[in-house]
């Protein structure tokens, strides 16, 4: 199933691509729910399923074009992962790390689909970086390996937008992490059914005006969704609608020489195969 958050003449709403159309929910049932993380902490997506089972043609609309939102509007955590791909790690001063490397992101460095990402006033260093996102779909502590994977809901693309000067201020990656509308998530959300166990082994793709400038393979990370999941729920409670971030294949801008970063009337592109496309202009920031 592939969940659609968009905006309606009415506000929020969420939809179900199929066939090529979108099941408009709301029009479906006017009380149907109009956020993902919602539906993620209270019956689950398949009740969206079933809803959908109830459409008629009135109920479908065409896919494009659509004002999307992200499709998860107000995830509790974003956990996101460094240094998860060996070429990557080799692109910079660091070497392998023996444990996941984790930092997080807020809610207001983050863009939906088809919205640009901001270049900000203080640095000219926007760099591009294109992810896996796990969705979450129930409360999770002390996940095994066994298990771990039916805490995840879906998948969705990312793109991890860094300042790379403010990230390498410090020691610590927060502040070149969460620019405001730095990053941007979606275009939607797909059920962790429809994928391979771990969304592993799908092609994964960042392109710069068309140029591609990130490729590899979601088997390559270095600690996969599994491991992951053991690892961060030995510590940290993972509720519904929360985000983990597995990290970005070699090619950023910063690794290149010389260096590559993003500008304004360019236009990036995060694409992973059976997930989706995930595009974004880039805008210089207000004065």
């Amino acid at each position: 199933m592939k969940i659609v958050a968009f905006d309606r003449k009415d506000g929020p709403g969420l939809g179900i691509l199929e066939d090529g159309h979108l099941i408009d929910l709301s029009a479906v049932d006017a009380h149907a729910p109009r956020e993902l993380g919602a539906v993620l902490r209270g019956a689950g997506i398949a009740a969206l399923g079933e809803l959908a089972k109830r459409a008629g043609a009135a109920h479908r609309i065409p896919a494009a074009p659509l004002s999307y939102r992200m499709p998860v509007e107000t995830p509790g955590k974003i956990i996101c992962l460094g240094l998860n791909y060996i070429e990557h790690v080799n692109e910079g001063p660091f070497q392998k790390p023996d444990y996941p490397t984790l930092f997080m992101r807020g809610m207001t460095s983050l863009v939906a689909h088809n919205t640009p990402l901001e270049r900000p006033l203080g640095s000219i260093q926007l760099d591009y970086e294109a992810e896996l996102v796990a969705i979450i779909g129930k409360r999770a502590r002390h996940l095994t390996v066994e298990n771990c994977l039916d805490a995840v809901a879906g998948y969705s693309c990312f793109n991890d937008g860094s300042v790379r000067d403010f990230q390498r201020h410090t020691i610590q990656w927060t502040m070149g992490k969460n620019f405001d509308r730095s990053g941007s998530f979606g275009p939607y959300f797909v059920s962790a059914d429809e994928l391979p166990p771990g969304a592993s082994g799908l092609k994964i793709e960042c392109r710069l005006n068309g140029q591609v400038v990130q490729t590899d393979n979601t088997r390559n990370m270095s600690f996969n969704v599994i491991e992951t999941l053991v690892y961060v729920t030995r510590g940290i409670t993972l509720e519904p609608g929360d985000l983990l971030v597995m990290g970005t294949p070699a090619g950023v801008g910063h690794g290149r020489k010389p260096q590559l970063w993003m500008k304004a009337g360019d236009t990036v592109e995060v694409e992973i195969e059976k997930v989706g496309l995930l595009s974004n202009g880039i805008a210089d920031e207000a004065r």
